[in-house]
């Protein structure tokens, strides 16, 4: 019996069979580089999910080795992202550290349940403006969430998880902003900006503004917050095995909460990975590459790190610097270990302003904000469903927002999917098709009509049926149906058809078929339509319908009984 699991293949096995040195001196130079890029991001990411900036240090080194090891992308770079940022401050705002953790937990269980079940291909199926919608809101909450660091707002305690909260309090205390750290935030922002235009793409602004702020800063001892006085700095070396509380109470608790972590996890990997694609010429397993996800995002909590996925910036980093297999992702993941060890002392001297103004820029570079300056030109359900998406995700939350978004899309698919199903009256003047479907030259006895469906028979345009043979007073005594054009039916439309039959039956009328195709006359066998119907009233084309309608008119009349 064949297996519904997938065969699970990581990449780097099979680059192993062919690697030699020259690859290797590649992948360490694009490895040592993304580490670098790494470094300002996965702290920054971990603040502004509500965390110790070390959180996201382990998740980098942690889940980015594991997703490299097990990946089934070549070049794809793992670790915390900004996407997660918004999901996991919230979390961590209701439930706290622990159940944050768990949470992750969770959500890397549902992870590897997918790509085992091989539902990768599956993602590809949710729309483009939910995923844009959901990403621009995602873009404006972490905007937001970085307002009090990026002006240095007297605000005692955490930021509210609701969105009109978090604008009262923002709004109530922006008078309390520090002049000081706003200068040296919008300057950090300007390194970031300017710096790949008018020196070098080659090395990131966010470094360039962490080395040369936070070495400023120190020298003149600017009176702005940094992570030693708030966090006490970060801990020199990886955190002890330590398992979150597990009880089904718990599990039961945070499972919608998980589903949203693992399905953003899986969209965002492997989006990643068909940008990868797009860039080296290869091709990912996308169901492999769910698997490697899920074992990062299973092993890093019970190590202290947060949700994590493939991420999009610090890939195309490595293959523009030239990694070509999964160990420039190990050396990435080590480069930071190697930091995280060695000057971990020296990250207790860190500006938050800077990694404010690094956090907003990836906010800034991750919305799709082109999309919305297209909103006249697309389709309007198109429209209606991304602003949807982004509103709901700005102003509820991302599960509220994806929910909503794709039963929209469902829904608006049936209208457009109906809008094409048409059941027309057929004449010779309406359809000079071919000679075996046609009705040109043929001869349509008294009493005999021909009508015609086209498109997708489903439950969206079902009623179209009853519309267009309740506006016939008069019905024929054989209604031939041509069905050579339509691909697919499903019960609703199957139950309509069958109403339309005992319709004609009742009053001593017949019904042909004419053509039907694989699956509708699959369909209406399985379901014991067609021996309702009779094999002999589903014809091979018109011309066979036209004679089988003659033999039933002629029958007819000798025997007014006869089927």
């Amino acid at each position: 019996m064949k297996t519904s699991f997938i065969r699970f293949r990581p990449r780097l096995f099979e680059t192993l069979q062919t690697y030699d040195l020259a690859t290797f001196f590649k992948d360490l130079i694009a490895g040592l580089t993304v580490g670098i890029v790494a470094l300002p991001l996965a702290m920054a990411f971990g603040i502004g999910s509500g965390v110790k900036p070390e959180q996201g240090l382990y998740t980098a080194i942690i889940a980015g080795f594991l997703i490299s090891f097990f990946s089934g992308s070549k070049v794809q770079i793992g670790g915390p992202t900004g996407a997660f940022m918004v999901i996991l401050y919230n979390i961590m705002q209701k439930h706290g550290f622990s159940d944050l953790l768990l949470c992750g937990a969770i959500a890397g269980v549902i992870l590897i349940f997918m790509g085992l079940f091989r539902m990768g291909t599956l993602i590809k199926y949710i729309p483009y403006p939910i995923t844009s919608g959901f990403t621009s809101g995602i873009a404006v909450l972490i905007g937001l969430n970085q307002v009090k660091d990026f002006f240095g707002l007297k605000i005692e305690g955490g930021m509210p998880a609701d969105f009109f909260d978090k604008l009262e309090v923002l709004a109530r205390h922006f008078l309390t902003l520090d002049p000081t750290t706003t200068i040296f935030s919008a300057l950090s922002l300007a390194i970031i900006l300017l710096w790949p235009r008018l020196v070098t793409r080659r090395l990131p602004g966010s470094i360039i503004a962490l080395l040369l702020g936070t070495t400023v800063a120190v020298l003149i001892n600017l009176p702005v917050e940094t992570i030693g006085t708030k966090f006490g700095g970060i801990p020199n070396g990886l955190p002890a095995f330590h398992a979150p509380e597990i009880t089904f109470a718990k599990i039961k608790l945070l499972l919608p909460d998980a589903m949203t972590i693992a399905l953003l996890a899986a969209i965002e990997s492997l989006l990643c990975a068909v940008v990868a694609d797009g860039l080296t010429g290869d091709r990912h397993d996308s169901n492999t590459e769910l698997v490697a996800q899920g074992i990062a995002n299973l092993v890093v909590p019970f190590f202290g790190g947060i949700a994590a996925t493939g991420a999009i910036a610090r890939t195309a980093t490595n293959i523009e610097n030239g990694g070509k297999t999964p160990i420039a992702g190990l050396i990435h993941a080590g480069t930071l270990l190697v930091i995280v060890l060695v000057a971990a002392p020296l990250a207790k001297s860190v500006p938050l302003a800077i990694l404010s103004a690094v956090t907003i820029m990836v906010a800034f570079n991750m919305g799709e904000w082109h999309e919305f300056t297209r909103l006249r030109k697309m389709p309007r359900s198109d429209a209606l469903v991304l602003v949807a998406t982004f509103g709901l995700t700005v102003i509820m939350d991302l599960t509220v927002a994806v929910e909503v978004g794709m039963v929209m899309a469902a829904f608006l698919f049936i209208k457009r999917v109906s809008e094409t199903t048409q059941i027309t009256k057929v004449t010779p003047e309406s359809e000079p098709e071919g000679a075996h479907h046609s009705l040109i030259g043929k001869d349509v006895p008294s009493g005999v009509m021909v009508y015609r469906i086209y498109g997708p028979f489903f439950f969206g345009a079902a009623e179209k049926m009853e519309e267009a043979f309740e506006s016939i007073y008069d019905l024929p005594r054989v209604l031939i149906l041509k069905m050579h054009t339509v691909p697919a039916m499903d019960a609703t439309a199957l139950n309509a058809l069958e109403s339309l039959y005992e319709k004609l039956q009742s009053r001593g009328c017949h019904l042909i078929l004419s053509a039907p195709h694989t699956q509708p006359f699959f369909m209406m066998t399985q379901a014991g339509f067609i021996d309702r119907l009779g094999p002999e009233n589903v014809t091979a084309d018109l011309d066979d319908a036209l004679t089988r309608s003659k033999w039933l008119l002629a029958a007819s009349v000798k025997n007014p009984h006869a089927k």
